[in-house]
């Protein structure tokens, strides 16, 4: 043979240099039809933290946890592959120190030319450092979750809290409207009888002045008439200036309640929107809750999907 024929056949893959390359980079292992260890590679072997003379007839049962080797789901387990069935999963493990691993597994029933099942092979993976590490975000993930939930549901109670003062203060503000508005109607009555004391005053006065007159007519015997009527007419005019001072008093006051009246409807307005913006932070807190508690759900699904 010559040098370039050598080199052809030294580039081709067979079957040997492919089983090599499987050795090298799986973790591998052999059951007998007892569950025994009948084969197992260096990979596997260093795995699980034993040697591969020590594995050597081990029952498969000593790498599972208790709660799984002691199951109906075990059993099960093993009739499927005695069946000819493959499986190929996420499988929990324990090391030779007791510590719990993850491995990806896939087994393999060997087959003989006529199909019984001779035994079970086995190459697996491990993946241990990739589920902790996603379960510790998960788990980080969960925290923040609950903690996002906890603030929400926090400023839910104390947004329904503050709504509960702005509708008292806006009761109070809207029984002041009333009250103002009466006081309002109530000034615009005295106005009106203020109005009609000085009409009388001012008919008094009137009068008063005639009656002197017609007094005056009657020379002598008029004089104490005369007397009496400037009298009313004093007090006519007395009544008509304590009339203008009342009237001057009233429309202070009106003055007053109408400013109170404007200012306390701009008090109202702005306690109706803050009403409105208490509401709407109210229900962005319930969809931060509803949306920690969907975040909250996928994370533990996930989880289980692990």
């Amino acid at each position: 043979m010559n040098g370039s024929n050598m080199q052809q056949a030294e580039d081709q893959v067979s079957d040997t240099l492919v089983v090599k390359a499987l050795e090298q980079n799986l973790a591998i292992v052999r059951f007998d039809l007892n569950r025994r260890v009948v084969y197992v590679n260096d990979n596997f072997a260093k795995v699980l933290g034993y040697t591969k003379e020590q594995m050597q007839g081990m029952d498969h049962r000593q790498f599972c946890a208790k709660e799984f080797a002691d199951s109906v789901a075990y059993e099960k387990f093993w009739r499927d592959l005695f069946g000819g069935r493959s499986y190929e999963d996420k499988i929990e493990r324990v090391t030779a120190t007791g510590r719990r691993i993850w491995l990806q597994a896939t087994y393999m029933p060997v087959l003989s030319e006529s199909g019984k099942v001779l035994g079970v092979s086995k190459v697996a993976s491990n993946i241990t450092e990739r589920i902790e590490t996603i379960s510790t975000v998960m788990n980080e993930l969960q925290q923040m979750s609950d903690g996002l939930n906890i603030r929400a549901e926090g400023g839910i109670e104390r947004s329904h809290a503050l709504l509960q003062s702005i509708e008292h203060i806006a009761q109070v503000s809207h029984d002041n409207m009333n009250t103002l508005a009466s006081l309002q109607r109530q000034a615009e009555s005295i106005r009106g009888i203020v109005q009609t004391i000085q009409d009388i005053a001012s008919q008094t006065s009137l009068l008063a002045l005639n009656a002197a007159i017609e007094a005056a007519h009657a020379g002598e015997h008029g004089k104490g008439f005369d007397i009496v009527a400037k009298e009313v007419r004093k007090l006519a005019n007395r009544a008509g200036d304590s009339i203008i001072e009342v009237r001057r008093n009233i429309e202070g006051i009106t003055k007053e309640v109408d400013n109170m009246a404007s200012g306390t409807n701009l008090a109202q307005n702005t306690v109706t929107e803050s009403q409105e913006q208490i509401r709407l932070a109210l229900d962005e807190f319930a969809e931060i809750s509803a949306a920690s508690g969907e975040l909250d759900a996928q994370a533990k699904e996930f989880s289980k999907l692990l």
